[in-house]
């Protein structure tokens, strides 16, 4: 079983960028101290001067002279591609009006979408080597059969229960030897996720997909159903939401942290919000039961 801190202690930052990116998405809440403060604008900077360099080479880097390009070249067209609001990125925060335009009724730029009409494809590249930890392909297999510390599983009804006040899991998005476009917990597919009310939840998502991004977010029961969940649900609980991830690369695979507290009984669903990802069945069912 993994330890409290095993999970912590496979992830590990990309050489190129120690600081957090895009793929960290580890909770900020309350007061947060100097220090705190300074590494998030750090990770923020670093981050957008990624999204800058990928952007200037559309177009041959000729994109400051007006029109959609010099907006998409633009700290608004930063902040709606990937959420960020001011200061704090949103995808540390999970605060709700921060969910990606693109994953939100917009579209992405033409001259992004000539070579795929997949979002997620695009965004998968886009990001490919973007800074935030990672963990080689064989941490990821070892992570995704694992079995958290505190956890009951229970293969014939793919369920995984906690009656622990703090939980851990490592979460796949769409690994190999799989089926496409799932998540894999534990050795199983989708699970069914079980937490008492109260707990804090830190769950750790890996991108083993190589084709396209994918994320994690905790949201309505009923999101799953719609091509674009994110335009009539919000995350459920405050940190509840990594947006996506970019394609592995020979560095690794990206991985980031989404940790909230579960504060309210009810039956939801976690899901891909990347668009069309949740319908074609990346998304399983969590309980937040009101004992236990």
């Amino acid at each position: 079983m993994l330890g409290r801190s095993a999970i912590s202690e496979i992830i590990r930052p990309a050489a190129a960028a120690a600081a957090a990116g895009l793929a960290v998405a580890t909770a900020i809440t309350g007061c947060q101290s100097a220090t705190t403060a300074r590494h998030s604008a750090s990770a923020q900077n670093l981050q957008y001067r990624y999204y800058r360099s990928m952007m200037g080479r559309y177009h041959g880097g000729s994109m400051m002279g007006g029109g959609p390009g010099s907006w998409m070249m633009s700290g608004a067209g930063y902040r709606w591609m990937t959420g960020a609001g001011a200061g704090i990125p949103s995808w540390m925060t999970g605060a709700g009006a921060g969910i990606p335009g693109w994953m939100h009724g917009g579209r992405l730029p033409g001259y992004m979408m000539s070579q795929s009409a997949d979002a997620g494809t695009v965004m998968g590249r886009f990001w490919a080597n973007g800074p935030g930890p990672r963990v080689s392909p064989a941490q990821a297999t070892r992570l995704g059969e694992q079995i958290p510390a505190g956890a009951q599983v229970s293969r014939s009804a793919n369920t995984i229960t906690f009656t622990t006040a703090r939980v851990r899991l490592a979460v796949l998005a769409s690994p190999a030897g799989g089926p496409d476009e799932t998540y894999r917990i534990a050795g199983l597919v989708n699970p069914k996720l079980v937490v008492p009310r109260g707990a804090r939840v830190s769950i750790e998502l890996i991108n083993a997909d190589p084709d396209t991004a994918h994320g994690l977010v905790i949201t309505a029961s009923g999101a799953a159903r719609s091509p674009m969940p994110m335009m009539t649900a919000r995350p459920t609980f405050a940190g509840s939401a990594l947006w996506f991830l970019g394609n592995p690369t020979s560095a690794g695979m990206h991985a980031g942290t989404l940790t909230f507290t579960a504060s309210t009984p009810g039956t939801y669903r976690y899901l891909c919000a990347v668009p069309g990802h949740a319908r074609k069945g990346m998304t399983g069912t969590l309980i937040v039961a009101s004992s236990g």
